[in-house]
């Protein structure tokens, strides 16, 4: 569904992890757009129904997009720009305290 404009697909990339998977991501992309780029479009579940949840408006105000990052959980994933070895994993359900 989501695809680069031809003249954004020449960039310099860079890997992440994401749930143990290598996945190559475009310098500059947010972590939510190298996910959707990827076509993994589900970033975490619900705590209460565990309905999947997707980026959504891509500027930080719906909290649609939340993922854990190098160990951080809640993070906004469009909020963050990619780096090379960063490590991703989608949350599952409510993120216990402490970690």
């Amino acid at each position: 569904m989501f695809q680069r404009l031809p003249e954004a697909a020449a960039g310099e990339s860079v890997t992440i992890s994401v749930d143990g998977a290598a996945i190559r991501a475009q310098t500059g992309d947010s972590v939510a757009a190298a996910l959707l780029a990827a076509g993994r479009a589900q970033c975490r579940t619900t705590p209460v129904t565990g309905a999947p949840r997707a980026p959504y408006c891509m500027m930080g105000v719906c909290f649609e997009c939340l993922v854990t990052i190098d160990g951080v959980g809640n993070r906004q994933a469009c909020l963050v720009g990619v780096r090379e070895g960063m490590t991703i994993e989608t949350q599952a359900g409510a993120r216990e305290f402490g970690r």
